[in-house]
């Protein structure tokens, strides 16, 4: 009889909006790329499943901490009628939760490990990047793995690590060695649950945003797990001032404690006139919109550009919205800006990268505001939704 283990189950109904077409990617019934079109009445519930066994080139980890991330609660979130928040990819029903590290129990035939290039050996602490490319299709060839035409991903269509054990293909597995000169025992994994969200702002404010000189100005609207880990990314390659816009006092102040020089409470103040005064009337070089909102927030940044004496700046677009962005093309025009969308975080070593720059300073664990059990996600979900005062909660599988 095969071993059980609990997971974090989300159940919705297939029910696609009157607008909705099938595309070439999506499967009746089962999978689509435009969730909040498709999915209606999500259910989480904690089932049991068989734990799963590893075929060729995959690896089977023993998960140890796991985070919550705002598409976990944007896909368990209805609204008024009844509809996932959550545009993107979704499949379900589906184990959540992607932002996870553990150890390596076993693997299948052909699994290496890259510290190696040698078979894994079983006990190697690893995380995981949550996009699985197929790496043959044309732009996996190209280089651009995060827009794979063949994409799954972990915990959205494909069965996540909100539970005990996870089976993944060896591609996307990365050792967690190099941290272990500054991390030991459980911080190991609380730190290794971290690469992947900071890799998602790493992948928008390095990969795609292209970085800045040192020198630059920084200015990142929201400050959720992605805002905060870019306030440390920025603040790490020379930023002159990193400005973070957020409501929320207790993320306002993790956003200092993790690189941002300056707060800008967009409820209470004026967001432009704060942003010209802070940088002497010149703007930023690039601009992060991580809340969501961009019909509210866009505005607000365009008119930084506009009122700005810096040519060239960039605005990156990482939060997932199903809204439209209201653009004034005149102002990109005169300006010399440009808008940047962002998805994901795999390729062009993006993991590995974060992982380097996590073992020689850059600390993230001050993101880790809360630690729960597996019998608490579902409450955490819902909590999440209208509670901002956390920014990363963590799920201690290791505690189980």
């Amino acid at each position: 009889m095969a071993k059980k283990m609990r997971g974090v189950v989300l159940h919705a109904d297939w029910d696609p909006k009157p607008e909705f077409k099938l595309g070439p990617k999506d499967i009746e019934g089962r999978q689509t790329y435009l969730g909040s079109k498709v999915w209606r009445n999500p259910r989480v519930v904690i089932e049991e499943r068989d734990v799963p066994k590893p075929g060729p080139g995959e690896v089977l980890i023993e998960v140890k901490a796991c985070g919550i991330c705002g598409s976990d609660v944007h896909m368990a979130q209805p609204d008024d009628d009844g509809y996932i928040w959550y545009p993107g990819l979704t499949g379900f029903p589906s184990i959540l939760g992607h932002e996870f590290s553990g150890v390596v129990v076993e693997a299948g035939p052909g699994a290496k490990n890259k510290a190696t290039n040698k078979p894994f050996k079983g006990g190697e602490a690893v995380c995981a990047e949550e996009m699985l490319w197929c790496g043959s299709c044309q732009p996996c060839a190209d280089g651009w793995p995060n827009h794979c035409e063949r994409l799954d991903e972990i915990g959205f269509n494909v069965d996540g690590a909100f539970a005990k054990y996870i089976v993944v293909p060896d591609r996307v597995v990365w050792p967690l060695d190099p941290l272990k000169d500054v991390y030991s025992g459980e911080e190991l994994f609380l730190a290794g649950s971290l690469v992947e969200p900071t890799s998602v702002a790493y992948n928008a404010v390095v990969e795609r945003g292209g970085g800045i000189r040192p020198g630059d100005n920084v200015v990142i609207c929201g400050g959720g797990p992605v805002g905060i880990a870019a306030c440390a990314i920025m603040k790490r390659m020379g930023a002159a001032r990193v400005i973070l816009s957020e409501p929320e006092p207790t993320r306002a102040e993790l956003g200092k404690k993790m690189g941002a020089d300056y707060v800008i409470n967009p409820l209470t103040e004026d967001f432009v006139q704060r942003v010209m005064d802070i940088t002497d009337g010149y703007g930023a070089a690039l601009y992060l919109e991580a809340t969501g909102l961009p019909t509210v927030v866009y505005p607000q940044i365009e008119q930084c550009v506009w009122e700005g004496r810096a040519l060239n700046a960039k605005i990156v677009v990482v939060a997932r919205a199903d809204a439209k962005m209201p653009v004034t093309a005149e102002v990109l025009q005169v300006r010399r800006a440009q808008i940047i969308g962002a998805q994901g975080h795999s390729g062009h070593g993006t993991f590995p990268r974060v992982i380097q720059a996590m073992a020689t300073g850059m600390n993230m664990l001050p993101m880790i505001t809360k630690q729960i059990t597996l019998d608490e996600v579902p409450e955490n979900l819902v909590m999440l939704r209208t509670d901002r005062k956390e920014c990363k909660i963590t799920v201690r599988l290791d505690k189980e």
